[in-house]
């Protein structure tokens, strides 16, 4: 499938560095047209631009970037009517203490509330951008990536994704159990940074 990265900073540096060794199209997309171009070039297999044409080459977007800025990036994309949006932030305040918004609305249904043509699905917030720019695998197996979301289809597309990128999906639902997984992802910085557990952790589902 065609693929959008938006954003360069760690999570969408990590996602480019993996995306790009398989079948998928990347395009990375940034408001630095030209190091998006560079990086592109640097891994071989993909392309780079603005956010508008990465927006308009893609199926599924990964919004890459932090949440204070998201609403200004969504607004750079243009129509994304039709396409997933893949939600992977985790709307910390800004002096990342805490989480902004959480238990009646989530990052990705305030997401869905200013795109309301496209398909969003959260994921991937609980990985940590040092997991995904090194080897995915754990001693213990794969790493959980946790997925929800309206859209069936959508959700379906992201799971791809994830086990394609060397991650074991798990669908929790509908798009409001983001309300759920956006503290999960608080916890895990706070197991990584306050409990100095480092950022290559993950979660795991464990079933009997």
């Amino acid at each position: 499938m065609k693929v959008a990265i938006i954003g360069i900073v760690n999570m969408g540096t990590g996602f480019a560095k993996s995306l790009d060794k398989t079948k998928h199209q990347v395009f990375i997309g940034s408001r630095n047209i030209e190091k998006a171009k560079e990086m592109a070039q640097s891994l071989g297999n993909s392309q780079g631009g603005s956010y508008k044409d990465a927006a308009g080459f893609a199926d599924v977007i990964i919004l890459a970037a932090p949440w204070h800025s998201m609403k200004d990036v969504l607004n750079a994309l243009g129509d994304v009517s039709g396409k997933v949006l893949v939600d992977i932030c985790n709307p910390l305040t800004k002096d990342f203490s805490g989480l902004d918004v959480g238990f009646t609305t989530s990052a990705a249904e305030e997401i869905a509330k200013i795109v309301p043509g496209a398909k969003v699905v959260k994921a991937f917030n609980t990985i940590f951008a040092e997991v995904l720019q090194s080897s995915h695998k754990f001693e213990e197996g794969l790493a959980d990536v946790f997925i929800c979301g309206d859209d069936k289809d959508a959700k379906e597309m992201v799971s791809e994704l994830a086990r394609d990128s060397g991650y074991e999906p798990v669908d929790c639902g509908a798009l409001s159990a983001a309300r759920w997984l956006e503290p999960l992802g608080m916890l895990n910085i706070n197991l990584g940074y306050m409990q100095k557990m480092g950022a290559k952790i993950a979660f795991r589902l464990m079933r009997k």
